[in-house]
Protein backbone atom coordinates (compact mmCIF):
# COMPACT_ATOMS: atom_id res chain seq x y z
CA UNK A 1 0.00 0.00 0.00
CA UNK A 2 1.12 3.49 -0.90
CA UNK A 3 2.17 5.75 2.25
CA UNK A 4 -0.43 8.60 0.61
CA UNK A 5 -3.24 5.59 0.57
CA UNK A 6 -2.58 5.08 4.15
CA UNK A 7 -2.80 8.46 5.20
CA UNK A 8 -5.73 9.02 3.52
CA UNK A 9 -7.39 6.53 5.25
CA UNK A 10 -5.86 7.62 9.05
CA UNK A 11 -7.79 10.51 8.12
CA UNK A 12 -11.12 9.33 7.50
CA UNK A 13 -10.61 7.21 10.58
CA UNK A 14 -9.68 10.05 12.49
CA UNK A 15 -12.89 11.82 11.48
CA UNK A 16 -14.93 9.10 11.92
CA UNK A 17 -13.15 6.87 14.76
CA UNK A 18 -16.12 4.70 15.72
CA UNK A 19 -16.60 3.53 11.89
CA UNK A 20 -14.82 0.07 12.32
CA UNK A 21 -15.07 -1.28 8.34
CA UNK A 22 -12.89 1.63 8.06
CA UNK A 23 -10.83 1.07 10.68
CA UNK A 24 -10.55 -2.55 10.06
CA UNK A 25 -9.45 -1.52 6.08
CA UNK A 26 -6.90 0.89 7.92
CA UNK A 27 -5.82 -1.67 9.67
CA UNK A 28 -4.92 -4.15 7.16
CA UNK A 29 -3.15 -2.00 4.79
CA UNK A 30 -0.84 -1.14 7.94
CA UNK A 31 -0.32 -4.97 8.05
CA UNK A 32 0.00 -5.54 4.62
CA UNK A 33 2.82 -2.69 4.48
CA UNK A 34 4.61 -4.94 7.67
CA UNK A 35 4.05 -2.38 9.83
CA UNK A 36 2.56 -4.65 12.22
CA UNK A 37 3.11 -2.72 15.82
CA UNK A 38 0.60 0.20 13.62
CA UNK A 39 -1.75 -2.50 12.98
CA UNK A 40 -1.69 -4.13 16.06
CA UNK A 41 -2.87 0.04 17.41
CA UNK A 42 -5.90 0.05 14.75
CA UNK A 43 -7.18 -4.13 15.28
CA UNK A 44 -7.37 -3.07 18.99
CA UNK A 45 -8.88 0.19 18.61
CA UNK A 46 -12.07 -1.87 16.16
CA UNK A 47 -12.05 -4.59 18.81
CA UNK A 48 -13.01 -2.33 21.71
CA UNK A 49 -15.44 -0.70 19.74
CA UNK A 50 -16.69 -3.63 18.56
CA UNK A 51 -15.69 -6.52 20.77
CA UNK A 52 -18.12 -8.93 18.57
CA UNK A 53 -16.53 -8.03 15.35
CA UNK A 54 -15.24 -11.51 13.68
CA UNK A 55 -13.04 -9.51 11.73
CA UNK A 56 -11.81 -7.74 14.55
CA UNK A 57 -10.39 -10.25 16.07
CA UNK A 58 -9.17 -12.52 13.58
CA UNK A 59 -7.00 -9.27 12.73
CA UNK A 60 -5.85 -8.98 16.23
CA UNK A 61 -5.00 -12.02 16.94
CA UNK A 62 -2.89 -12.61 13.19
CA UNK A 63 -1.09 -9.09 13.76
CA UNK A 64 -0.14 -10.93 17.89
CA UNK A 65 1.05 -13.56 16.02
CA UNK A 66 3.43 -11.73 13.38
CA UNK A 67 4.80 -10.09 16.73
CA UNK A 68 5.10 -13.32 18.75
CA UNK A 69 2.86 -12.33 21.03
CA UNK A 70 1.37 -16.20 21.27
CA UNK A 71 -0.12 -16.31 24.42
CA UNK A 72 -2.38 -13.12 23.70
CA UNK A 73 -2.86 -14.68 20.02
CA UNK A 74 -4.44 -17.33 21.62
CA UNK A 75 -6.39 -15.51 23.67
CA UNK A 76 -8.37 -13.35 21.33
CA UNK A 77 -8.09 -16.27 18.40
CA UNK A 78 -10.32 -18.36 21.28
CA UNK A 79 -13.08 -15.40 20.32
CA UNK A 80 -12.77 -15.42 16.61
CA UNK A 81 -13.59 -19.05 16.02
CA UNK A 82 -16.12 -18.57 19.12
CA UNK A 83 -17.75 -16.23 16.54
CA UNK A 84 -17.24 -17.95 13.41
CA UNK A 85 -16.91 -21.77 13.86
CA UNK A 86 -17.01 -22.60 10.22
CA UNK A 87 -14.15 -20.35 8.86
CA UNK A 88 -11.50 -22.22 8.38
CA UNK A 89 -8.47 -19.99 8.59
CA UNK A 90 -9.59 -18.73 12.34
CA UNK A 91 -9.34 -22.02 13.61
CA UNK A 92 -6.24 -22.62 11.60
CA UNK A 93 -4.33 -19.40 13.03
CA UNK A 94 -5.70 -20.88 16.20
CA UNK A 95 -3.62 -23.73 16.11
CA UNK A 96 -0.79 -21.70 15.40
CA UNK A 97 -1.24 -19.33 18.33
CA UNK A 98 -1.44 -22.77 20.67
CA UNK A 99 1.41 -24.71 18.97
CA UNK A 100 3.30 -21.59 19.76
CA UNK A 101 2.49 -21.80 23.20
CA UNK A 102 3.18 -25.32 23.88
CA UNK A 103 -0.26 -26.97 23.66
CA UNK A 104 -0.04 -29.06 21.18
CA UNK A 105 -2.54 -31.54 21.65
CA UNK A 106 -5.39 -28.53 21.49
CA UNK A 107 -3.16 -27.02 18.22
CA UNK A 108 -3.57 -30.27 16.27
CA UNK A 109 -7.56 -30.41 17.36
CA UNK A 110 -8.18 -26.94 15.55
CA UNK A 111 -5.60 -28.20 12.76
CA UNK A 112 -8.00 -30.93 12.10
CA UNK A 113 -11.05 -28.83 12.52
CA UNK A 114 -9.17 -26.23 9.91
CA UNK A 115 -8.59 -29.20 7.64
CA UNK A 116 -12.08 -30.40 7.53
CA UNK A 117 -13.67 -27.17 6.25
CA UNK A 118 -11.14 -26.31 3.63
CA UNK A 119 -9.80 -29.65 2.35
CA UNK A 120 -6.72 -27.27 0.50
CA UNK A 121 -5.44 -26.16 4.11
CA UNK A 122 -3.32 -29.08 3.70
CA UNK A 123 -1.35 -27.60 1.05
CA UNK A 124 -1.48 -24.33 3.04
CA UNK A 125 0.13 -25.93 6.12
CA UNK A 126 2.84 -27.35 4.10
CA UNK A 127 3.60 -25.02 1.57
CA UNK A 128 3.57 -20.88 4.28
CA UNK A 129 4.38 -22.58 7.28
CA UNK A 130 7.90 -22.15 7.01
CA UNK A 131 7.93 -18.15 6.39
CA UNK A 132 5.01 -18.40 9.80
CA UNK A 133 6.76 -16.11 12.42
CA UNK A 134 5.51 -18.36 15.03
CA UNK A 135 8.77 -19.34 16.23
CA UNK A 136 8.21 -22.65 19.34
CA UNK A 137 11.89 -22.56 20.29
CA UNK A 138 15.16 -23.86 19.49
CA UNK A 139 14.89 -27.34 18.32
CA UNK A 140 11.25 -27.78 18.58
CA UNK A 141 9.10 -28.59 15.71
CA UNK A 142 6.16 -26.97 14.92
CA UNK A 143 3.31 -29.69 14.90
CA UNK A 144 1.69 -28.24 12.23
CA UNK A 145 4.90 -28.15 10.19
CA UNK A 146 4.71 -31.28 9.82
CA UNK A 147 1.02 -31.91 7.99
CA UNK A 148 -0.27 -34.11 10.09
CA UNK A 149 2.83 -36.57 11.23
CA UNK A 150 4.14 -36.95 14.61
CA UNK A 151 5.94 -34.05 16.39
CA UNK A 152 9.26 -35.42 16.69
CA UNK A 153 12.00 -32.59 18.52
CA UNK A 154 14.64 -32.20 21.06
CA UNK A 155 13.51 -31.55 24.56
CA UNK A 156 14.87 -28.60 25.90
CA UNK A 157 13.43 -28.86 29.57
CA UNK A 158 14.28 -31.09 32.54
CA UNK A 159 13.10 -32.19 35.35
CA UNK A 160 14.84 -28.46 36.72
CA UNK A 161 12.32 -26.71 35.05
CA UNK A 162 9.51 -28.62 36.26
CA UNK A 163 8.34 -27.21 39.82
CA UNK A 164 7.43 -30.04 42.47
CA UNK A 165 5.72 -33.86 41.53
CA UNK A 166 8.91 -35.03 43.16
CA UNK A 167 7.39 -38.35 43.73
CA UNK A 168 6.51 -38.60 40.06
CA UNK A 169 10.19 -37.60 38.99
CA UNK A 170 11.66 -40.38 41.27
CA UNK A 171 9.31 -42.65 39.96
CA UNK A 172 10.01 -42.24 36.14
CA UNK A 173 13.75 -41.81 37.27
CA UNK A 174 13.57 -45.79 38.29
CA UNK A 175 11.55 -46.51 35.36
CA UNK A 176 13.47 -45.03 32.52
CA UNK A 177 16.50 -42.84 33.46
CA UNK A 178 18.55 -44.84 35.80
CA UNK A 179 18.45 -48.18 33.22
CA UNK A 180 19.93 -45.22 30.39
CA UNK A 181 22.49 -43.68 33.58
CA UNK A 182 23.20 -47.13 34.80
CA UNK A 183 23.23 -49.52 32.54
CA UNK A 184 25.23 -52.36 33.99
CA UNK A 185 22.88 -52.25 37.26
CA UNK A 186 19.75 -53.18 35.57
CA UNK A 187 21.40 -55.48 33.15
CA UNK A 188 22.63 -57.93 35.78
CA UNK A 189 18.95 -58.31 36.65
CA UNK A 190 18.09 -58.55 33.27
CA UNK A 191 16.19 -55.06 32.76
CA UNK A 192 16.17 -53.28 29.32
CA UNK A 193 16.47 -49.75 28.62
CA UNK A 194 12.81 -48.97 27.69
CA UNK A 195 9.32 -49.71 29.12
CA UNK A 196 5.87 -48.16 29.47
CA UNK A 197 4.85 -45.71 31.56
CA UNK A 198 1.13 -44.53 32.33
CA UNK A 199 0.89 -41.29 33.44
CA UNK A 200 -3.12 -39.85 34.88
CA UNK A 201 -4.75 -37.66 36.41
CA UNK A 202 -7.12 -34.46 36.42
CA UNK A 203 -6.38 -32.36 32.83
CA UNK A 204 -3.98 -29.37 33.28
CA UNK A 205 -1.96 -30.98 35.66
CA UNK A 206 1.26 -31.25 33.47
CA UNK A 207 1.26 -34.70 32.29
CA UNK A 208 2.19 -33.61 28.63
CA UNK A 209 5.39 -31.38 30.52
CA UNK A 210 6.03 -34.48 32.86
CA UNK A 211 6.74 -36.55 29.74
CA UNK A 212 8.78 -33.74 27.40
CA UNK A 213 11.29 -33.02 30.79
CA UNK A 214 11.44 -36.93 31.02
CA UNK A 215 13.32 -36.61 27.46
CA UNK A 216 15.19 -33.74 28.22
CA UNK A 217 16.44 -35.47 31.18
CA UNK A 218 17.87 -38.21 29.45
CA UNK A 219 18.67 -35.90 26.15
CA UNK A 220 16.41 -38.12 23.96
CA UNK A 221 14.16 -37.35 20.94
CA UNK A 222 10.44 -36.55 22.36
CA UNK A 223 8.16 -37.63 19.79
CA UNK A 224 4.75 -36.63 20.79
CA UNK A 225 1.67 -38.38 19.11
CA UNK A 226 -2.05 -37.20 18.81
CA UNK A 227 -5.51 -38.56 18.37
CA UNK A 228 -5.57 -36.99 14.93
CA UNK A 229 -2.18 -39.14 13.85
CA UNK A 230 -3.74 -41.98 14.34
CA UNK A 231 -8.17 -42.52 14.41
CA UNK A 232 -9.39 -42.53 11.14
CA UNK A 233 -12.86 -42.90 9.81
CA UNK A 234 -11.35 -46.02 7.38
CA UNK A 235 -11.45 -48.98 8.24
CA UNK A 236 -7.89 -50.64 8.71
CA UNK A 237 -6.16 -46.88 8.56
CA UNK A 238 -6.18 -46.52 12.39
CA UNK A 239 -4.02 -49.69 12.96
CA UNK A 240 -1.55 -49.03 9.55
CA UNK A 241 -1.02 -44.99 11.04
CA UNK A 242 -0.47 -46.67 14.83
CA UNK A 243 2.47 -49.22 12.97
CA UNK A 244 3.89 -46.07 11.04
CA UNK A 245 4.13 -44.06 14.45
CA UNK A 246 5.78 -47.01 15.79
CA UNK A 247 7.80 -47.50 13.37
CA UNK A 248 8.89 -43.51 12.86
CA UNK A 249 9.91 -43.90 16.73
CA UNK A 250 12.05 -47.27 15.86
CA UNK A 251 13.68 -45.42 13.48
CA UNK A 252 14.57 -42.42 15.79
CA UNK A 253 16.35 -44.68 18.60
CA UNK A 254 18.39 -45.94 15.35
CA UNK A 255 16.90 -48.94 16.16
CA UNK A 256 17.75 -49.70 19.62
CA UNK A 257 21.40 -47.25 19.31
CA UNK A 258 19.90 -44.15 21.05
CA UNK A 259 16.69 -43.80 23.33
CA UNK A 260 13.51 -41.94 22.18
CA UNK A 261 10.22 -40.96 24.64
CA UNK A 262 7.50 -42.04 22.53
CA UNK A 263 4.22 -40.09 23.79
CA UNK A 264 0.74 -40.35 23.30
CA UNK A 265 -2.01 -38.13 24.68
CA UNK A 266 -4.91 -38.89 25.06
CA UNK A 267 -4.38 -42.93 25.26
CA UNK A 268 -7.53 -43.64 26.53
CA UNK A 269 -8.85 -43.03 22.92
CA UNK A 270 -6.71 -45.39 21.76
CA UNK A 271 -6.54 -48.17 24.00
CA UNK A 272 -9.90 -48.36 25.06
CA UNK A 273 -11.03 -51.63 27.02
CA UNK A 274 -12.20 -54.37 24.41
CA UNK A 275 -15.26 -54.81 26.66
CA UNK A 276 -16.84 -51.60 25.88
CA UNK A 277 -16.19 -51.60 22.13
CA UNK A 278 -19.36 -53.33 20.13
CA UNK A 279 -17.19 -52.84 17.05
CA UNK A 280 -14.42 -55.50 15.68
CA UNK A 281 -12.46 -52.02 14.43
CA UNK A 282 -11.69 -50.64 17.85
CA UNK A 283 -10.87 -53.91 18.88
CA UNK A 284 -8.60 -54.08 16.16
CA UNK A 285 -7.26 -51.11 16.90
CA UNK A 286 -6.20 -51.91 20.63
CA UNK A 287 -5.12 -55.35 19.16
CA UNK A 288 -2.54 -53.90 16.95
CA UNK A 289 -1.38 -51.51 19.75
CA UNK A 290 -0.85 -54.68 22.20
CA UNK A 291 1.40 -55.76 19.14
CA UNK A 292 3.39 -53.11 19.08
CA UNK A 293 4.05 -52.45 22.34
CA UNK A 294 5.14 -56.22 22.59
CA UNK A 295 7.49 -55.61 20.04
CA UNK A 296 6.24 -57.91 17.60
CA UNK A 297 6.41 -56.24 14.73
CA UNK A 298 9.83 -54.23 15.27
CA UNK A 299 12.12 -53.54 17.80
CA UNK A 300 11.24 -51.43 20.76
CA UNK A 301 15.02 -51.51 22.59
CA UNK A 302 15.63 -48.10 23.81
CA UNK A 303 11.99 -46.43 23.08
CA UNK A 304 10.72 -45.29 26.08
CA UNK A 305 6.94 -44.94 25.58
CA UNK A 306 4.80 -42.55 27.75
CA UNK A 307 0.94 -42.58 27.98
CA UNK A 308 -1.47 -39.91 29.35
CA UNK A 309 -5.02 -40.22 30.36
CA UNK A 310 -7.39 -38.69 32.14
CA UNK A 311 -9.36 -41.74 31.91
CA UNK A 312 -7.37 -44.71 33.14
CA UNK A 313 -10.89 -46.93 34.25
CA UNK A 314 -11.69 -47.03 30.07
CA UNK A 315 -8.11 -48.39 29.66
CA UNK A 316 -7.72 -52.07 28.50
CA UNK A 317 -6.60 -53.97 31.30
CA UNK A 318 -4.33 -55.85 28.91
CA UNK A 319 -2.13 -52.42 28.43
CA UNK A 320 -1.47 -52.15 32.02
CA UNK A 321 0.43 -55.50 31.95
CA UNK A 322 4.21 -55.50 32.96
CA UNK A 323 5.97 -54.85 29.78
CA UNK A 324 3.59 -52.55 28.65
CA UNK A 325 2.16 -49.94 30.65
CA UNK A 326 3.41 -51.84 33.67
CA UNK A 327 4.00 -48.64 35.60
CA UNK A 328 1.17 -46.41 36.29
CA UNK A 329 1.30 -43.24 37.88
CA UNK A 330 -0.85 -40.40 39.43
CA UNK A 331 -0.03 -36.88 38.42
CA UNK A 332 -1.93 -35.24 41.09
CA UNK A 333 -2.94 -30.93 41.43
CA UNK A 334 0.24 -29.48 42.15
CA UNK A 335 1.05 -29.17 46.18
CA UNK A 336 1.65 -26.01 47.49
CA UNK A 337 5.58 -25.12 46.43
CA UNK A 338 4.62 -26.29 42.65
CA UNK A 339 1.79 -23.86 43.02
CA UNK A 340 3.96 -20.86 44.09
CA UNK A 341 6.23 -21.90 41.33
CA UNK A 342 3.92 -21.64 38.64
CA UNK A 343 2.33 -18.60 39.47
CA UNK A 344 5.98 -16.97 39.40
CA UNK A 345 6.62 -18.47 36.12
CA UNK A 346 3.93 -16.61 34.71
CA UNK A 347 3.67 -13.56 36.64
CA UNK A 348 7.60 -13.09 35.85
CA UNK A 349 7.05 -11.06 32.29
CA UNK A 350 4.12 -9.13 33.16
CA UNK A 351 3.61 -5.80 35.09
CA UNK A 352 2.63 -6.74 39.23
CA UNK A 353 2.98 -4.79 42.34
CA UNK A 354 2.87 -5.73 46.10
CA UNK A 355 1.57 -9.00 45.33
CA UNK A 356 1.59 -11.76 48.09
CA UNK A 357 1.65 -15.22 45.96
CA UNK A 358 2.18 -17.38 48.84
CA UNK A 359 -1.27 -16.20 50.10
CA UNK A 360 -2.53 -17.02 46.50
CA UNK A 361 -0.84 -20.14 46.35
CA UNK A 362 -2.45 -21.64 50.21
CA UNK A 363 -6.05 -20.43 48.44
CA UNK A 364 -5.59 -22.81 45.73
CA UNK A 365 -5.44 -26.48 46.70
CA UNK A 366 -6.69 -28.28 44.22
CA UNK A 367 -5.86 -26.17 40.92
CA UNK A 368 -4.42 -27.28 38.43
CA UNK A 369 -1.53 -25.80 36.42
CA UNK A 370 -4.00 -24.85 34.20
CA UNK A 371 -6.23 -23.15 36.26
CA UNK A 372 -3.58 -21.08 37.83
CA UNK A 373 -2.30 -19.80 34.44
CA UNK A 374 -6.12 -18.72 33.34
CA UNK A 375 -6.40 -17.32 36.81
CA UNK A 376 -3.34 -14.78 36.18
CA UNK A 377 -4.57 -14.43 32.35
CA UNK A 378 -7.69 -13.54 34.04
CA UNK A 379 -5.94 -10.80 36.52
CA UNK A 380 -3.89 -9.61 33.48
CA UNK A 381 -6.98 -9.02 31.21
CA UNK A 382 -8.81 -6.97 34.01
CA UNK A 383 -5.56 -4.71 34.42
CA UNK A 384 -5.27 -4.69 30.74
CA UNK A 385 -8.65 -3.29 30.13
CA UNK A 386 -7.93 -0.20 32.32
CA UNK A 387 -4.69 0.16 30.57
CA UNK A 388 -6.55 0.46 27.21
CA UNK A 389 -8.89 2.64 28.04
CA UNK A 390 -6.48 4.72 30.46
CA UNK A 391 -3.43 4.31 27.44
CA UNK A 392 -1.78 4.19 31.09
CA UNK A 393 0.06 0.55 31.49
CA UNK A 394 -1.08 -0.20 35.36
CA UNK A 395 0.88 -3.15 36.93
CA UNK A 396 -1.61 -6.04 38.12
CA UNK A 397 -2.43 -6.03 41.94
CA UNK A 398 -3.74 -8.44 44.47
CA UNK A 399 -7.09 -7.45 44.03
CA UNK A 400 -7.13 -8.43 40.42
CA UNK A 401 -5.89 -12.07 41.83
CA UNK A 402 -8.63 -11.56 44.02
CA UNK A 403 -11.27 -11.03 41.57
CA UNK A 404 -9.96 -13.45 39.19
CA UNK A 405 -9.54 -16.36 41.66
CA UNK A 406 -13.72 -15.55 42.18
CA UNK A 407 -14.30 -16.11 38.28
CA UNK A 408 -11.83 -19.10 37.96
CA UNK A 409 -12.59 -22.57 40.19
CA UNK A 410 -10.85 -25.70 40.05
CA UNK A 411 -11.46 -27.76 37.38
CA UNK A 412 -10.34 -30.61 39.04
CA UNK A 413 -13.16 -30.98 41.18
CA UNK A 414 -15.37 -33.39 38.80
CA UNK A 415 -12.29 -35.54 38.69
CA UNK A 416 -11.84 -36.37 41.51
CA UNK A 417 -15.22 -36.82 42.37
CA UNK A 418 -15.48 -39.74 39.67
CA UNK A 419 -12.04 -41.03 41.04
CA UNK A 420 -13.13 -41.16 44.25
CA UNK A 421 -16.12 -43.89 42.99
CA UNK A 422 -13.31 -45.99 41.88
CA UNK A 423 -11.54 -45.73 44.66
CA UNK A 424 -14.16 -46.68 46.68
CA UNK A 425 -15.65 -49.39 44.25
CA UNK A 426 -13.33 -50.43 41.77
CA UNK A 427 -10.15 -50.77 43.21
CA UNK A 428 -9.29 -54.06 43.83
CA UNK A 429 -5.86 -54.10 42.41
CA UNK A 430 -4.77 -51.02 43.94
CA UNK A 431 -4.39 -48.94 40.86
CA UNK A 432 -5.75 -46.20 42.45
CA UNK A 433 -3.95 -46.24 45.63
CA UNK A 434 -2.27 -42.86 45.21
CA UNK A 435 -5.34 -41.35 44.54
CA UNK A 436 -6.89 -42.32 47.77
CA UNK A 437 -3.99 -40.97 49.27
CA UNK A 438 -4.69 -37.90 47.79
CA UNK A 439 -8.44 -37.56 48.39
CA UNK A 440 -7.24 -38.44 52.18
CA UNK A 441 -3.93 -35.94 52.76
CA UNK A 442 -7.21 -33.40 51.17
CA UNK A 443 -9.76 -34.27 53.74
CA UNK A 444 -7.35 -33.91 56.97
CA UNK A 445 -6.12 -30.09 56.11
Amino acid sequence: MSADFIAGLRAAVAATPNVVPLRLLLAKALADANLFDQALVEYQAAHDVDAHSFEAALGLGRTLLQLNRAKEARLVLDQAVRLNEAHAEAHLFYAHALSAAGDFGEAFVQQGIAVKLDPTLKVKLTNTIANDPVNTGEGQTDPLSQGGVVIQERAGINFEDVGGMDAVKERIRLSIIYPLQKPEIYKAYGKKVGGGILLYGPPGCGKTYIARATAGEVKAEFIYVGLNDVLDMYLGESERKLHAVFESARRATGYGQTPAVLFFDEVDAIGNSRMNLRNSAGRNLVNQFLNEMDGMQGNNDGLMILGATNAPWDMDSALRRPGRFGHTIFVEPPDYAARLAILQVHLRNKPHVGMNLNAVAQRTASYSGADLMAIIETASERAMTDALSTGVVRPITESDMAAAMKRVRPSTSEWLQVAQNYVMYSNQSGLYDDVAEYLKRGKQK
